[in-house]
């Protein structure tokens, strides 16, 4: 309608002509609305505790959600898909027919003042891993969620990627890890409950195996784990903080390569993080979730650079894993 009441020196075969194209051009929009996909996994569009962590920006993880326990935070997890959370099954111990306790809260920056743009969806039903034992720092502690709807797609609520089978994590590859749990043993996360990050070093699965060998011959850590942190301690994610996500940057893209899971204590020294391996069950999810969009080296972008100094995030104690938290 502009374009025709400001050229009004154009003759009637003219505004015939545009007036065609406008309404050619209609459906054609119409159409690649109706046709456009997800939004690619793993790339935050940014605006502008964990134990010994540091606050995070306005959308700088628009993938790390709250999952809620009648209305307060449980566990946090991680958006796949516009239907999909990944979090930790031990989340759902004793409460795993019960999804109305439970909601999901995407796009909170802060949990204690989420703001108008933030999304909160209940749970239709969670499907743990068919491996998992509900026995604290058992394997395949992992879950997905599937919302009763779907979310919508913005700035500040993202997916991830997955791994594909060209990622393989080496040793003292800094990874992050986000959350809203404690920020020491049993000191809670103070208001507004900022969403905390810490960069956290793959640790080799063999001197993480020694740390945790039980003796007899029985090991904590499974194939299917694996140990991010610092050995003097200090810094890890804590209670609260089970269910999410250890991100790793991999050409430029982010990628979920482990659900925080379980350790003993927070932040204690030779006790690192423990993570679930995504590698190891990305056929699982990809059964189950579609559309989970995957990436790795076969990439051709450029790695991008996160500054920000590492402070400490907080793991779900080992005890805690049973507790559901």
């Amino acid at each position: 309608m502009v374009v025709l009441t400001t050229l009004p020196t154009l003759g009637g075969s003219c505004l015939w002509i545009v007036t065609s194209l406008l309404l050619l051009a209609a459906p054609a929009t119409l159409a690649a609305a109706r046709t456009a996909g997800p939004p690619a996994c793993g790339k935050p569009q940014q605006l502008n505790r964990i134990v010994g962590g540091e606050d995070s920006t306005d959308a700088e993880w628009p993938w790390v959600v709250s999952i809620r326990k009648n209305g307060t935070h449980h566990c946090a997890g991680s958006l796949l898909t516009s239907h999909w959370v990944l979090t930790a099954a031990h989340c759902f111990k004793g409460n795993l027919n019960k999804p109305a306790q439970f909601s999901v809260l995407l796009g909170a920056w802060q949990l204690g003042n989420p703001g108008p743009r933030s999304q909160e969806v209940g749970i239709a039903w969670v499907q743990p891993h068919p491996k998992y034992s509900w026995k604290e720092g058992a394997r395949a502690d992992i879950a997905l969620v599937r919302l009763e709807h779907a979310i919508q797609f913005s700035e500040r609520v993202l997916p991830i990627c997955l791994p594909d089978s060209s990622v393989h994590l080496s040793p003292d590859t800094n990874c992050w890890i986000a959350g809203w749990g404690s920020i020491h043993d049993g000191v809670p996360l103070r208001h507004p409950q900022t969403l905390q990050k810490l960069k956290v070093p793959i640790i080799d699965s063999s001197v993480c195996s020694r740390l945790y060998w039980r003796g007899a011959g029985q090991g904590a850590i499974t194939e299917d784990m694996l140990c991010a942190g610092y050995l003097e301690g200090e810094r890890d994610a804590c209670l609260g903080d089970s269910g999410g996500p250890l991100m790793c940057q991999v050409t430029g893209t982010w990628l979920l390569a482990g659900v925080i899971s379980w350790g003993e204590g927070c932040a204690e020294r030779n006790r690192p993080g423990v993570y679930i391996s995504l590698a190891a069950h990305r056929s699982w999810v990809q059964r189950i979730v579609q559309g989970v969009q995957l990436r790795g080296h076969s990439q051709a972008s450029r790695p991008a650079r996160r500054g920000g100094r590492a402070l400490r995030l907080r793991r779900p104690r080992r005890a805690a894993a049973g507790g559901g938290n």
